[in-house]
């Protein structure tokens, strides 16, 4: 992007000619340098500089600047750029002001060659052009002067210092100098006159002293050397005398009068100078030489001079040579050390460059330089075009003739500058010029229908319209302004407004085509041919093939282009022009050729000698001996050599303007040729050999070659797609190319491997088409390549028809040998096999799968003696089928793969993709032949490797097993499936899907016979067999320990029953409470009861209890527990309970106002106790126990309900709790039951009698409580007493009665009772 920046200056100035110069860097010559092919152009235009750095070898970013100076004009040569070591300065000087600019070299910016890199103007932003230190204003020298210099030149001292030659308006010359940048100083200004007074300006003050100038002294031109330690400054002033002043002494050192070079000068000398140049040159072998260019009318003429150096500091000027220049206006010119370049305009503005070498040309006949055609002025566009396809032509072609920035302004018009159009690629481009031109075209008509000739006509119309606008903005870029040569690379810039050209070296074959016949005087100037008369004949040919060349119609050569674009014969195109030319002979030119064509004597060697130089097949420019061998350097130079995108399209450029020209060469010569054979014996003196030698060999030769050069042009005219040019290029120059032209074009497919590798596909589908009905060389690499660009456009059909034709040249071309060579995996058997594997790898990376299927099932009939190369080919058709959901094609070519490894992979592939598509009714349902017992061990492996929740091959192992009615393995696989989701999955689901799997497993188990209804149990935790893993090694790669013998668990229906029932009390327990989940997959069958009976889930607990045999007073103690919580809770507590109670089923559930939550759980209690008895009464035991130890009154209906069971554990139970009146009153009850009241309540049948059984009195424990009574009875309160005594006098009265009864029947008593042994 530009970057503008103003100064501010006086008003005033007159406009200069626009100009236009360059700099060059002192390494630009030297390879791999930063500054390699480097250069810097600069172009003024009134108040405005322009500034463009570019690289022929890298692209630079922020390489444009344009600097402003508001109000002040450019004087000529006011623009001048010197590099130091560390820096690169500007210096400018205007009308009014001078201005340095300090900038970094590039060798400071970066310390190696990069794509791309900054400009040395990326921070021209940050500058300031009105810093005092680098700007200055122009001091005026007379009173009331208005006018500035006109002419400036500045250089820079090698002290650092920028010095600023003016030439003033009244004569003479004044020099301003800035101090060195980096130090202190102030700006003087020193004025050069005639007198050999000088008088020196100080402090921006004019002398009040002058001498004397007369108009004469006005400097046109300004060059300045620095030679020692002095700087000389050369004028070539109005007065056409040449002055040299020596700044160091300020004084005129040297005056020449330029008109004593000239003859015939009468009236010259009266007549004030105008536009009188001067250039200076210097080597080191020729020293300094000048070169004054007099702008004199009719009659310009440049006087070459050699600056010698006398004794006592003398200097004098020796004449080396006066060349007369042509009659156009000189724009430039630029001085070498042996040549001088000239640049003019004629008439018609077009440019005129030539060139002569001063000191060893005495005839003074100037070089040509041919210089790129200028566009045509008509939009050719054939008949028979399809209208649909004619506006893209129309545009293709506007878009390559017309510079982008011209097409760019025209767009801007046509869209009536609705918004501002920024840089576009091509692509988008065409179709903005496309579409303005159609809203062009559809806004001016009035019609509605149109004949196709008709709208033919308009579009025609239309885009010639749009063509010529953009011609005149070309016109006008296309003015040239200067002229520059490199010193260090000899390489040749024409700068114009637009734009720069390049100079590039012409072969000799062009040469002598282009070249006007006052150019060629004698054949020893014609540098193909050794032979004199060979060179006479080849200069008498060229001349007919030029006369050929202006007779063939516009109309005409559009034909024959149109014929080879469509692939018709060159050959019969040629005839058709040439019978036209004879149908329309009105000027005798067919005479005129016959003419010329009888003076050659021979026309076969002359003809073949071309033809050889148009094949390139030797050094044409210096006629060498050997083919073409060009030194190249390393490919790693060649990576950054003229690797930028300026480069890139100089090279396009040339190969463009060759191609052109030697095209019309071949059509020209193509057209004689035929014009030979029509006229027979009268022009060949050889007689019928050589029309035979011309018919069979000469014409077939020339029309390969026109074609050729036709496919070259339309290449090189051809658009590049996305991918950038330079890549093609830097990939294409890498190869030498010593060969027939032909052969490089189609036989060796370097240009065409580049474009395919560089994915320019349209054009080198283009290329094959236009290449296809002469060159018959590598036919199958170029059907390979065709079929890439099918891929690429998306005709995958088209392209597998290509790839399957190119098979069958594999063996037979290079290019195809080394594509199947470079095979990264192992090589197939026979080359054709890796072409085939090379071509699949392609469609699959396109995403082509059908094709990879229809090319593999082809190559596997080339396969058949090689194992190896069929079990790739049927893996990748099983891949595709599969990857296309063909499952069953992709199992019958999986059957088909004869190596059993592949087969495993692809069958566990099958398994794992249908799996996740869900598919299982196909993986199923397929008989699985010879590999049942793979797919069960992929499955297993797969079940045990992946996640459960997320997978479901377990189910699927499943149905499996089912599908084969093999039910045993089907309940060994889901109880597996159940132990590791107790293990793994500790949710609600895990355990709902545990509880589903062991029940589908004791169902499978029942649908066999019962002797075989068992499975193995797998092993808890054990580690699972990897596939592929070592049998001898671990995970670490350490030798493993003998494996450890492990013994088999047998698992019969009633142990799948018991898992079954624990799995399902786990899922109850999380289902009542949710966090309880977590623990209670792998809790075993005791934990699982506590957890229940803490959750409150009784009858889960009891038949978990009851299953496996387990005890009940964990229970009873339990619910014991929760009923003396409730007994003390508040009403939510209460409320709470009624969950855990609803969950257990109660005989009858009382839901009444009288009734509440504690009282269920009381009877819950109690219904537990009358439904599950134990030996003992341990259950009413604990229950009591539970209730004592918190301190709980016992409910009376437990009371009775135990003491109807066991009296006397209930009289221990109160002693070891100290409820002394509770057991005296049990005791006294009890005493009461066995006389024979109340004997029913403590489950005595009969009460004491004579006829009864003994009866059992618990004396121990009744005499450790009298004991207990007794002991407190001095400290107790009377009660206490009381019941003492009552107690005694019940026992006295239960003793009488015994006694009695053993009086009066002898009934003996047995009373059991233990000594206590601390009784008293």
């Amino acid at each position: 992007n530009d970057k503008f920046q103003c100064l501010s200056a006086l008003p005033g100035g007159v406009k200069f000619p626009d100009s236009a110069g360059g700099f060059h860097y002192a390494e630009s010559g030297k390879l791999l340098s930063i500054t390699s092919n480097r250069f810097i152009h600069w172009s003024t235009s009134g108040d405005t500089v322009q500034l463009l750095e570019q690289s022929l070898d890298t692209n630079l970013l922020n390489n444009a600047v344009k600097l402003k100076f508001t109000h002040c004009t450019v004087l000529p040569g006011g623009v001048s750029i010197q590099e130091t070591l560390n820096n690169v300065i500007v210096l400018i000087a205007t009308n009014q002001s001078v201005h340095r600019i300090v900038l970094l070299h590039p060798t400071r910016m970066y310390r190696s060659v990069s794509d791309p890199m900054q400009s040395i103007f990326a921070d021209m932003g940050k500058l300031s052009l009105q810093d005092p230190t680098h700007s200055a204003i122009i001091p005026m020298t007379t009173v009331g002067q208005t006018a500035g210099p006109s002419a400036a030149t500045a250089w820079l001292s090698h002290r650092g210092e920028a010095h600023y030659a003016l030439a003033l308006p009244a004569g003479g010359i004044m020099v301003v100098t800035f101090p060195p940048h980096n130090t202190q100083g102030s700006v003087t200004a020193v004025e050069l006159k005639r007198s050999s007074m000088m008088q020196r300006l100080a402090g921006w003050m004019p002398s009040a002293i002058r001498g004397e100038q007369s108009p004469g002294d006005l400097a046109l031109s300004l060059a300045v050397r620095e030679l020692e330690d002095d700087s000389f400054i050369f004028a070539i002033c109005q007065d056409h005398k040449l002055r040299m002043w020596s700044f160091r002494d300020q004084t005129c050192l040297l005056e020449a009068d330029m008109l004593e070079y000239m003859p015939a000068c009468k009236g010259v000398k009266r007549v004030a100078g105008q536009g009188h140049r001067l250039r200076l040159a210097f080597s080191s072998t020729t020293g300094l030489c000048l070169a004054v260019y007099m702008a004199v009318p009719q009659r310009g003429q440049f006087t070459v001079l050699q600056l010698v150096a006398t004794d006592s500091n003398r200097y004098s000027l020796d004449h080396i040579s006066s060349l007369f220049s042509t009659q156009e206006t000189l724009v430039d010119f630029a001085l070498t050390s042996t040549d001088i370049w000239g640049l003019w305009v004629d008439d018609s503005n077009s440019t005129i460059i030539k060139y002569i070498n001063f000191e060893h040309n005495t005839a003074g006949q100037w070089n040509q330089v041919f210089v790129q055609p200028p566009p045509e002025e008509e939009v050719h566009i054939g008949v028979d075009q399809d209208p649909r396809v004619r506006p893209a032509r129309l545009c293709v072609f506007v878009c390559w003739c017309i510079l982008k920035l011209c097409v760019f302004c025209v767009l801007q018009i046509y869209r009536r500058g609705s918004e501002r159009i920024v840089d576009l690629p091509w692509e988008t481009l065409k179709k903005e010029v496309t579409v303005a031109v159609e809203n062009e075209l559809q806004s001016s008509v009035t019609e509605f229908e149109f004949s196709q000739e008709e709208y033919r006509q308009l579009q025609v119309e239309f885009w010639s319209k749009f063509y010529a606008c953009c011609l005149q903005y070309q016109e006008a870029q296309a003015m040239p302004l200067g002229l520059t040569i490199s010193p260090h690379t000899a390489m040749v810039c024409l700068f114009k407004r637009g734009f720069v050209s390049f100079l590039l070296p012409c072969f000799a074959v062009d040469h002598l085509y282009l070249s006007y016949d006052e150019y060629l005087f004698s054949e020893e100037e014609t540098p193909i041919a050794e032979d004199p008369e060979v060179g006479r004949d080849i200069l008498q040919l060229v001349q007919c093939l030029r006369l050929v060349s202006d007779a063939v119609s516009g109309e005409m050569a559009y034909e024959m282009e149109k014929a080879l674009e469509h692939l018709q014969s060159p050959e019969r195109a040629a005839e058709l022009v040439l019978e036209n030319m004879l149908a329309n002979d009105n000027d005798n030119m067919i005479e005129d050729i016959q003419n010329k064509l009888q003076d050659i004597r021979n026309p076969t060697a002359a003809m073949i000698v071309l033809l050889r130089e148009m094949d390139l097949e030797t050094d044409s420019e210096t006629g060498g001996d050997g083919p073409i061998a060009p030194v190249i350097p390393t490919p790693s130079r060649l990576s950054q050599l003229y690797g930028s995108s300026t480069a890139v399209t100089v090279v396009c450029q040339a190969v463009c303007h060759m191609a052109m020209t030697r095209a019309l060469f071949c059509r020209d010569l193509l057209i004689l040729q035929k014009l030979y054979l029509r006229l027979g014996d009268n022009v060949f003196l050889g007689g019928g050999a050589q029309l035979l030698q011309l018919q069979q060999d000469l014409i077939p030769r020339s029309s390969h070659l026109l074609s050729s050069y036709y496919l070259l042009k339309h290449i090189s005219q051809s658009l590049a797609s996305t991918y950038s040019d330079h890549i093609i290029y830097s990939k294409c120059k890498n190869y030498t190319w010593p060969l027939p032209f032909s052969d490089i074009l189609c036989g060796f497919l370097y240009f065409p491997e580049c474009l395919m590798a560089n994915c320019q596909y349209t054009q080198l589908q283009e290329y094959v088409r236009l290449i296809g009905p002469w060159c018959q060389v590598n036919v199958g690499s170029c059907r390979f390549m065709l079929g890439q660009c099918y891929l690429a456009n998306g005709e995958g059909q088209k392209a597998l028809q290509c790839f399957q034709e190119a098979a069958t040249e594999v063996e037979k071309e290079e290019f195809l040998m080394r594509l199947t060579g470079a095979e990264e995996e192992e090589a197939a058997s026979t080359p054709r096999l890796q072409y085939y594997n090379k071509v699949l790898r392609l469609l699959e990376d396109v995403g082509l799968p059908e094709l990879v299927i229809q090319l593999a099932t082809l190559a596997i009939t080339e396969a058949i003696n090689d194992v190896r190369s069929q079990a790739a080919l049927w893996t990748r058709i099983f891949k595709h089928h599969l990857d296309l959901g063909h499952n069953s094609q992709a199992y019958e070519a999986l059957t088909q793969i004869p190596d059993s490894s592949r087969q495993l992979d692809c069958l566990r592939q099958l398994v794992v993709v249908l799996c996740e598509r869900s598919q299982l009714q196909d993986l199923v349902q397929f008989s699985y032949v010879n590999l049942h017992d793979e797919v069960v061990s992929i499955i297993e492996s797969r079940a045990r490797a992946v996640d459960l929740l997320a997978h479901n091959y377990y189910e699927l192992l499943y149905a499996f097993h089912i599908n084969r009615h093999n039910y045993r393995k089907a309940g060994t696989v889901m109880f597996e499936y159940g132990m590791r989701l107790g293990r793994e999955v500790r949710t609600r689901l895990g355990l709902q899907k545990q509880v589903n799997c062991y029940l589908a497993a004791l169902n499978c188990l029942r649908l066999i016979r019962p002797e075989y209804a068992w499975i193995v149990q797998p092993t808890s935790g054990a580690m699972y067999e990897r596939p592929g893993a070592s049998p001898k090694r671990n995970y670490d790669g350490e030798f493993a320990a003998d494996p450890v013998k492990r013994q088999v668990d047998i698992l019969e229906l009633k142990d799948l029953e018991k898992e079954y029932i624990l799995a399902r009390s786990r899922l109850t327990l999380a289902q009542h409470h949710q966090p309880s989940a977590a623990i209670a997959g792998s809790a075993s069958a005791v934990e699982m009861v506590a957890l229940l009976v803490q959750t409150g889930l009784f009858d889960c607990a009891l038949s978990l209890c009851q299953t496996f045999k387990l005890p009940l007073m964990s229970v009873f103690e339990g619910l014991a527990f929760k009923c003396i919580k409730l007994q003390y809770s508040g009403e939510e507590v209460q409320n709470e309970a009624w969950n855990w109670l609803a969950a257990n089923q109660l005989s009858t559930v009382v839901n009444t106002k009288e009734s509440s939550a504690t009282d269920e759980a009381w009877r819950l209690l109690a219904s537990y106790l009358e439904k599950y008895p134990s030996p003992n009464a341990q259950h009413y035991r604990c229950v009591i126990n539970k209730l004592l130890s918190h301190g709980v009154p016992l409910p009376d209906w437990l009371v009775n309900a135990y003491k109807a069971v066991d009296a006397a554990s209930l009289l221990r139970l109160y002693l070891n709790y100290d409820l002394l009146e509770a057991a005296a009153e049990l005791v006294l009850e009890y005493v009461d039951a066995l006389l024979g009241k109340g004997h029913q309540y403590f489950g005595i049948e009969r009460p004491l009698s004579a006829t009864t059984p003994s009866v059992w009195l618990p004396y121990t424990a009744i005499d450790q409580l009298l004991q207990a009574l007794n002991e407190t009875q001095t400290s107790a309160a009377v009660s206490q007493h009381l019941v003492h005594q009552l107690l005694t006098s019940k026992l006295v009265k239960l003793f009488l009665e015994v006694l009695n009864l053993v009086v009066s029947q002898t009934v003996v008593l047995t009373v059991t009772y233990t000594v206590n042994s601390d009784r008293k």
